[in-house]
């Protein structure tokens, strides 16, 4: 699920459930109360009416007994005139939280409660100026609120009575202030526990894949590249987490392409030691001998020069590899792109390559299977470099008492295929996929006839690769080696 989906549930959360269970808790706290109200007050009432006008339905609860007054007042006055009376009235009031009054001539004769009755005394009204305010009651504010029914009489004995039923408001109805404070408390728990499970969410989907994440970090920092961060979710954090495994992934590559660039440059620059030590040795012997005289026919001098002349090609070409492979670092290859005759070209390369393997003793075959007119796109000079490359290669391999190099060239519908095929040890084909990579060598052992820095078919890889061809090899061990690469036809207009 993605996060903005979860944010926008958890949105509807924090405002649907909330309503949701204070509606279900509050109209089950309600219906109880008012059910508590039914049974304690025998009063039948709306819960909206109980909390809009409660005066009226504190009025009910005391009504009975009023209307029984009043009537003994009209036909049975003697009636009010017991102390007895007084007493049952005050027993049925007391669970009603109210009480009775009763004063004569002006003092009070009967009182249910005496605290209460002296908070309002003063303030009760005269006998003959009653009013009934509120169905037949005065309601009496202030910090002790009471509703009083007033009811004038006429004791037998001619005196002025007044009859008093007061109910105590701040107690009345104790299920109304038990609606407000459980509701109240039940809104707080809820919000509490609707403010938890959102906590507990947010924290499973958002902070704990941010924990991991913040895990995998600090094993980075400290260098654990193996360290791997699970996918935990399918969201932008879990997207988040698998392009930061990508990045892990890519950057512990980079240090091993790094790690291993350094070992290789450690062997080349061994390589190279040896590969320099050997000609320069050699140039140093034959130099000597002619100095010292060793040399003392034409012929050996010629042979002594011509000797020093080989090495110092060899040199000159180890050099011309290192620089050439520094470009490469670098791609600061430039290439002169022209539509050459491939025929043409490799007749060319023929007579150069005859004299050049004639001192080393061997053979040299060219097969072409393509039309005089077939063109490619190349550059002559780097093409030129890739052919040597791959012909030297085959050289230093050829332990072969007469070696045997074939060049042919075929027609492979957009691009032409050239195979350079030699007759030398071969390649084993464990080794085989790794040949065009750089400092690569196959004879470990170095037992060629020659050393090498091991760029050559690296080189001719990144050269043909920019001629938009592929390089490939085949060999078998003991046969002989196959370099083939395919150069793109230019289109004819």
């Amino acid at each position: 699920m993605k996060l903005k989906h979860r944010l926008i549930i958890a949105f509807l959360i924090m405002i649907v459930m909330p309503v949701m269970l204070i509606s279900i808790t509050a109209g089950t706290i309600v219906r109880f109360q008012m059910d508590s109200i039914h049974e304690s007050y025998d009063v039948e009432a709306k819960t909206i009416q109980v909390i809009t006008n409660p005066i009226q339905i504190l009025n009910r609860i005391t009504r009975g007994i009023y209307n029984e007054i009043k009537l003994y007042s009209t036909s049975m006055p003697d009636k009010l005139s017991d102390p007895h009376y007084y007493e049952e009235l005050d027993i049925q009031l007391e669970p009603k939280h109210s009480f009775l009054a009763v004063r004569k001539n002006g003092k009070y004769i009967y009182t249910g409660s005496e605290r209460k009755l002296e908070m309002i005394s003063v303030i009760l009204p005269a006998y003959g100026t009653g009013g009934t305010e509120v169905d037949g009651g005065i309601y009496i504010g202030g910090s002790n609120p009471f509703l009083v029914k007033v009811q004038d009489f006429l004791f037998t004995d001619g005196g002025k009575g007044t009859i008093f039923v007061v109910t105590d408001l701040n107690v009345l109805m104790p299920q109304v202030k038990a609606v407000a404070i459980q509701s109240s408390v039940s809104f707080i728990v809820i919000l509490f526990l609707t403010a938890c499970l959102l906590i507990l969410w947010v924290y499973r989907s958002i902070l704990r894949p941010l924990n991991v994440l913040r895990v995998a970090t600090n094993h980075i920092k400290e260098g654990d590249l193996g360290y791997s961060v699970p996918l935990v979710s399918d969201d932008e954090i879990g997207q988040l987490c698998d392009d930061f495994e990508s990045m892990r992934l890519r950057l512990k590559q980079l240090i091993d392409d790094r790690l291993k660039y350094e070992e290789d440059i450690k062997e080349m620059i061994s390589n190279i030691s040896h590969d320099l030590k050997t000609p320069l040795t050699a140039i140093k012997g034959y130099t000597e001998g002619l100095i010292d005289g060793v040399a003392d026919t034409s012929e050996k001098q010629e042979k002594y020069l011509k000797t020093i002349y080989m090495k110092a090609n060899d040199m000159t070409s180890l050099v011309d590899e290192l620089g050439y492979c520094a470009k490469i670092d670098s791609n600061a290859i430039s290439y002169m792109f022209n539509n050459i005759s491939i025929a043409e070209y490799f007749e060319d390369c023929m007579e150069d390559l005859h004299l050049e393997l004639e001192f080393e003793n061997i053979k040299i075959i060219f097969e072409n299977l393509i039309k005089h007119d077939v063109e490619v796109i190349a550059d002559a000079e780097q093409l030129k470099r890739v052919v040597n490359n791959i012909i030297g290669n085959s050289v230093k391999y050829l332990d072969n008492s007469e070696g045997i190099i074939k060049i042919g060239i075929q027609d492979k519908d957009e691009f032409v295929q050239v195979d350079i095929k030699d007759n030398g040890s071969g390649i084993a084909q464990d080794e085989l996929p790794f040949i065009f990579d750089r400092f690569y060598r196959a004879d470990a052992s170095r037992n060629s006839k020659r050393g090498g820095s091991g760029l050559g078919l690296a080189i001719a890889k990144k050269v043909i690769e920019d001629h938009s061809g592929t390089i490939w090899a085949t060999s078998e061990k003991g046969k002989g080696t196959t370099i083939s690469f395919t150069l793109k036809k230019a289109n004819k207009s």
